[in-house]
């Protein structure tokens, strides 16, 4: 947790560098001595004055708007001070070293990365995924994905939360009310219909497990990586899916000695693509280092696209166990393939790209794969086929209007809540259900589901998600 929660504490709100406009913000628990100190005169509340802003000696430092938001209307539940002056660096941090020296017998201090947020938490402002979903919204590199963080800043992935923990907690209430008045004899699961109330949870759940495991995609991308023998046509790909000339193309094999990273949207949905030296034995000391990188990226990717020259290869559906005589070169790929197999998490999908079908002399007419395309980098036949197959890989199939920007922390929580409904419906069914360990199973899964929104959670975990805010926000 972040220190000293009640002290007044203040910050630059905005980017730094020159601007238009700069923003000072101050929150705490009464700010007239700092209003007077710098504006020489009391604030209509939420309402904006354009006055001079004065240091110590009443002289003008600059001149701007100057807004007073009291407790508890206020982005943070506390008094609120917000300078509006011109944007130059010098100027701001004069402003800023008034604040503090204008404020030193109230405790005043320097923000914190993310505390005006937090405080915002804790007073009741917003909840947790709320509160989350403004540096998401912040740092939205995508249209979808800045559209997708405002509709859980306002509020959208929490209601359907609190939907879930509502009905949670009354199923958890009405067990446990059979626990504490066994001599009532009210024959609990039959009455209740705790048996169909966990069935409808477990569908609203997957329901809500779905649309944050498309949130989280949204939020985090996908990391693809091209692997592939030197020269076939690596680098070429990245920059036909990028729409520049990224990386260098050389007929010479073995160019690309290092990764280059590019990010790239598709449907809104960021691809971090990354481009990798040709995997193949060598005596060079510097490409056997490109090629010990390159294998790191893919153990670590999500989707790996493994690219074959169809000017040097004939395409397969499963190289490792084709029975046709083959070329060195085929008999290298079908190696990388079974490198691939067992490296690889079985949930970790690899596409396999056909390159050079521009130059290819074999018939391109018939489907040899579902995770299989056909393309020429060269001309950019086959790249739209492979975008469309890359998000189907990677499991995005989410309509962007409805969706909500989600966490990997969110997908892990409801993941242990569906564990803990499914133990809690295994005991339901069983012949004499254990009431009690059906009560401890809900209560876990309630536990968990609130960490979402904050409703349970521990200091530590707050710490870790404010510490990553910007300052001033």
């Amino acid at each position: 947790m972040l220190p000293h929660q009640t002290d007044p504490i203040v910050a630059i709100a905005t980017a730094p560098g020159r601007g238009a406009v700069g923003i000072i913000r101050v929150s705490g628990p009464d700010l007239a001595p700092v209003i007077n100190a710098l504006c020489a005169r009391p604030l209509k509340p939420r309402e904006a004055t354009f006055l001079p802003f004065l240091d110590a000696s009443g002289a003008a430092i600059d001149q701007g708007l100057a807004l007073h938001f009291p407790a508890p209307h206020s982005f943070t539940g506390e008094d609120v001070l917000e300078l509006q002056a011109h944007g130059g660096t010098v100027v701001l941090q004069l402003l800023l070293a008034r604040c503090l020296q204008a404020g030193q017998a109230l405790g005043l201090r320097l923000a914190q990365p993310g505390e005006f947020t937090q405080r915002a938490f804790l007073n009741d402002k917003m909840d947790l995924a709320q509160a989350e979903a403004v540096a998401d919204l912040i740092d939205a590199s995508t249209e979808t994905a800045a559209r997708s963080a405002m509709r859980s800043l306002s509020g959208a992935f929490s209601q359907a939360i609190g939907s879930l923990l509502t009905s949670l907690t009354e199923l958890r209430m009405l067990i446990e009310a059979t626990l504490d008045f066994p001599e009532e004899e009210i024959d609990i699961l039959q009455r209740a219909d705790v048996h169909g109330r966990l069935s409808r949870l477990q569908t609203g759940l997957n329901t809500i497990a779905r649309n944050t495991r498309q949130g989280a995609l949204l939020r985090e991308g996908i990391k693809v990586v091209i692997a592939g023998q030197p020269n076939a046509g690596k680098s070429s790909l990245l920059n036909a899916l990028a729409g520049a000339e990224l990386a260098i193309v050389s007929s010479i094999a073995g160019t690309t000695r290092d990764k280059i990273v590019q990010t790239i949207q598709i449907d809104g949905v960021p691809l971090h693509v990354i481009d990798t030296a040709g995997l193949r034995d060598s005596f060079d000391e510097i490409e056997q280092m490109g090629v010990a990188r390159a294998w790191g990226e893919i153990d670590s990717a999500d989707v790996v696209l493994f690219l074959h020259d169809l000017t040097r290869a004939q395409p397969r559906l499963a190289l490792p166990s084709a029975s046709a005589e083959r070329s060195a070169y085929e008999t290298a790929d079908a190696d990388i393939a079974q490198s691939l197999a067992t490296r690889l998490p079985r949930d970790v999908p690899v596409i396999d790209v056909w390159n050079k079908s521009d130059a290819a002399s074999v018939g391109l007419d018939r489907p040899i794969g579902e995770n299989q395309v056909f393309l020429s980098a060269k001309t950019g036949d086959g790249i739209e086929d492979l975008r469309r197959l890359l998000l189907r890989s990677a499991g995005w199939n989410a309509v962007p209007e409805g969706l909500f920007m989600a966490r990997e922390r969110h997908v892990q929580a409801l993941l242990r809540v569906s564990q803990h409904v499914a133990a809690a419906a295994s005991h339901v069914a069983a012949p004499a259900p254990p009431l009690d360990l059906v009560a401890e199973e809900l209560r876990l899964a309630q536990n968990a589901l609130g960490e979402i929104t904050g409703a349970f959670g521990a200091d530590d975990l707050l710490g870790v998600i404010f510490s990553r805010f910007c300052i001033g926000k």
